[in-house]
């Protein structure tokens, strides 16, 4: 009897080692994600055109449900037009940050305000020097795609041309 309580002892021991070992494991995801989340929290400086993907802290006044659908939905679309973004040229930015700025030609920068708006998440549309294009909440890529085509007056069709033959006698 003895021998088996030392031995309950001993898988007490290994259990307890183990939970302080997945503790510590799981302090230092959440310590990566805290450093990752405070490097979203900077505001950002558009100095290029840029799609900035914003999901604020007020979200966290969302229902956990509503809030979990909303970061699918916004990930989701901003994966199907991250293609097409680089293919322009455009940087696609995300940000934690209430506040960004668009740099200005006299290397001054002009603050925008992403709180009070109806939804705490969405999409800025900005380039240095111009007016920036505030979507918040959620939109389809197609959506996404006509904003941005919009916004940079990017042709409709993608389709390049076919080069000329040149026929000779």
């Amino acid at each position: 009897m003895l021998a088996a309580l030392l031995s309950c002892g001993a898988c007490r021991a290994d259990r307890g080692a183990q939970q302080r070992a997945a503790d510590a494991a799981l302090m230092d995801r959440m310590l990566d994600e805290t450093v990752r989340d405070t490097a979203l929290t900077v505001p950002r400086v558009v100095t290029q055109p840029s799609v900035i993907v914003f999901w604020l802290a007020a979200s966290d006044t969302l229902h956990p449900d509503d809030a979990a659908a909303a970061v699918d939905d916004l990930n989701y679309y901003t994966e199907q037009i991250s293609a097409d973004l680089a293919q322009w040229g455009i940087a696609l930015l995300p940000t934690n940050a209430d506040t960004l700025y668009i740099g200005l030609p006299n290397d001054k920068r002009r603050p925008v305000l992403l709180s009070g708006l109806e939804f705490p998440f969405g999409y800025v549309i900005a380039e240095p020097g111009g007016v920036e294009r505030i979507l918040p909440g959620i939109y389809s890529a197609e959506e996404l795609l006509d904003e941005v085509r919009v916004y940079f007056d990017l042709a409709d069709d993608t389709v390049a041309a076919p080069a000329p033959r040149v026929i000779t006698d």
